[in-house]
This record gives C-alpha cells, sequence and structure tokens, in this order.
C-alpha cells in the first residue's frame, strides 16, 4: 500500500474529505466494508444498486459520508466510538485498508 488518507468514523459515521473521496473514490457511489482479520477494508462500489453504504455528500464542501453503524455493530465497535484512522490503497485488494482497525479499536479505544 502506498498512498494514503484519513478516515474518520464517528458515532458509526465513516467520512472522507471531499479530496481524500475525489482522490481515491471518484464517481464511487457507495462502500462496501469486510473484516479481514484485524483490517478494515473499503470497497468502492460503482453503482450503488449493486449494495454497499451509499456514500453521501455531507455538506457544501464535498466531504463524504456513510452510514455504517448496522457494520460496525455487528463487529463488536460501540456506537460512541469517534476515530481518525490513516487507510492505505491497496492495489491487491483494489481497496482503502485500515490496517489493524479491529485490533487499535480493542487495545486502545482512540478517540
Amino acid at each position: 500500500m502506498t498512498p494514503e488518507c484519513q478516515v474518520a468514523i464517528k458515532r458509526g459515521a465513516l467520512s472522507f474529505t471531499r479530496s481524500d473521496y475525489d482522490r481515491f473514490l471518484s464517481g464511487v457511489e457507495a462502500v462496501v466494508l469486510l473484516r479481514d482479520g484485524d483490517d478494515l477494508v473499503i470497497l468502492p462500489v460503482r453503482h450503488a444498486h449493486a449494495g454497499g453504504y451509499l456514500l453521501k455528500q455531507k455538506n457544501i464542501a464535498g466531504d463524504r459520508v456513510a452510514h455504517v453503524a448496522g457494520f460496525l455493530r455487528d463487529q463488536g465497535v460501540p456506537d460512541e466510538l469517534e476515530v481518525a484512522h490513516t487507510a492505505g490503497w491497496s492495489e491487491q485488494r483494489a481497496a482503502l485498508v485500515i490496517d489493524g482497525f479491529f485490533t487499535i479499536r480493542d487495545a486502545g479505544r482512540q478517540t
């Protein structure tokens, strides 16, 4: 993985700045989240009808948000969690990946 961006998770919402959205997810309507061991994998989905969590425009600046509380709850992530993590682009997975997200979250309960 080389290129990176910041991903904020706040009370069940996954957020990207406009610049990070444009750089990594431009034209993407939704994302699918997967747990791969301790990693959080964020897969882009070009057509929302194919499934996933809809990426909605959050503000006039063009930031994007996906409401993913159900997935996070299923993985044991508390609703009140507020964190920002660096995600790296993985060519192999064709996705953004937060390495060790579930380990970091369990160990530190970062805010």
